[in-house]
């Protein structure tokens, strides 16, 4: 995100500016990095606990600049407003099944519902819109979003009608939506602005792993957690001093 004040602005703006996106930058850094000491973390323990606190508050900042200042962009950034606005629901709702009461649910679920179903509901309207217009390509980052979107709120939508989730549900709610974030996070600065990486890191495949590496590490966690036996670590039996 290119945020800069018209030339010939009040200094105010320059200034402000140029604090948005600072906010915007350190936030998008220091949640890569303490996404990857969470996903990593042993879940459950300190680190992870600390690792994820930084993670939402940095998230937080990184698409709540975001989703404020793209719309007013020349350009319009409409990708972008819809994927602040969407990691803003991940995170939001992620940080909230955690903290709220197993098997419970309040008004914030069903408020924070408007989200996905807005982003969904876009989506589908840009379906014949881009089909007139030949532009098909140009939103398929915005229909990946909406699919995205119309799943997770049929999830919420269940877990409204019962009355929240408990157990392994509500660890694996969580794990995925935190997943989701972080790849947000890593695709929009290693596939998005790969402009600003420099040319010798850009010709090593080190944007690619990174940028893609939420999503294996989301898949192995939401597996672990969702079937535990079949990962449980199998150590052969000791051998008898006879044997």
């Amino acid at each position: 995100m290119n945020l800069e004040a018209p030339p010939g602005a009040p200094w105010i703006l320059h200034v402000g500016a140029a604090l948005l996106l600072v906010m915007h930058i350190g936030g998008g850094a220091m949640g890569i990095l303490s996404g990857g000491v969470a996903m990593f973390a042993k879940k459950g323990g300190r680190a992870h606990a600390v690792a994820g606190t930084v993670f939402f508050v940095s998230m937080l900042t990184m698409a709540g600049v975001a989703a404020v200042v793209a719309p007013l962009l020349p350009d319009g950034r409409w990708t972008n407003t819809t994927a602040a606005v969407f990691t803003l629901y991940l995170i939001t709702t992620a940080w909230a099944t955690v903290h709220r009461r197993p098997g419970t649910t309040g008004r914030f679920e069903r408020a924070i519902l408007v989200l996905p179903l807005g982003i969904a509901a876009m989506g589908l309207a840009l379906i014949p819109y881009g089909a007139a217009t030949g532009r098909m390509e140009g939103f398929a980052t915005i229909y990946i979003f909406a699919l995205i979107c119309a799943l997770a709120a049929a999830s919420d939508l269940a877990m409204i009608r019962n009355g929240g989730v408990t157990g392994r549900d509500r660890t694996v709610r969580h794990l995925w939506r935190m997943g989701a974030a972080l790849f947000v996070a890593t695709g929009s600065f290693f596939f998005g602005q790969q402009d600003r990486i420099p040319a010798a890191i850009l010709a090593t495949p080190i944007p690619t792993v990174v940028g893609l590496a939420p999503l294996p590490l989301m898949t192995f966690w939401w597996l672990r957690t969702r079937f535990p036996s079949h990962f449980r670590l199998r150590v052969a039996p000791p051998r008898s001093a006879a044997s």
